[in-house]
């Protein structure tokens, strides 16, 4: 019987073990332990987006393909450089101007439950006058499966993508 316990409580502590590395997020993220709030508005920003003079502006997307469940949008988290930059819930986009160079940027589904450790990262040159469109999607969502991605997207689908979605702002939230 004690053999049984011992036995048991070796494999929850590996297993345990196994979540705290899954957990830890790349360089390019920030700190786990933050999270945001995210409020949505319907209209767009004014077109054209411009980079302010001497940076590139960024947009990142949200695109959702499936709810992870009934009247639920997941949260996605963006970092760059090591530092979270702001959040988009369901299908949404914020702007973010950046110094030229090279970055590393970084999406993480903010969640407690299941879907906490699916994050994936991507760098890119950012040139002075230049609109750089990234997304990250939701694309499967099933008991089974998640599957979840950032992606750079060309001119004409970032701009096809921003028809479709709504305006994010975001803050940290009180911890």
């Amino acid at each position: 019987m004690k053999l049984a316990a011992i036995a048991i409580l070796l494999l929850a502590s590996l297993t345990c073990a196994g979540w705290a590395r899954a957990t830890t997020l790349p360089d390019s993220c920030g700190d786990d332990k933050i999270k945001f709030d995210v409020k949505t508005e319907n209209h767009q920003l004014p077109a054209p987006l411009t980079p302010p003079d001497g940076k590139a502006l960024l947009v990142l997307i949200e695109s959702e393909n499936v709810p992870i469940g009934p009247f639920m949008h997941a949260t996605i988290r963006f970092g760059m450089d090591g530092a979270w930059v702001g959040a988009n819930n369901g299908n949404s986009y914020f702007t973010l101007s950046v110094d030229p160079g090279v970055h590393h940027l970084c999406a993480s589904w903010q969640s407690d439950l299941v879907y906490k450790n699916y994050i994936d990262v991507t760098p890119f040159t950012a040139e002075p006058g230049q609109i750089y469109y990234f997304s990250a999607q939701v694309l499967v969502v099933s008991r089974e499966e998640v599957t979840f991605a950032l992606l750079p997207l060309n001119d004409d689908q970032g701009k096809f993508r921003l028809k479709a979605c709504k305006f994010s702002t975001s803050k940290p939230k009180s911890v």
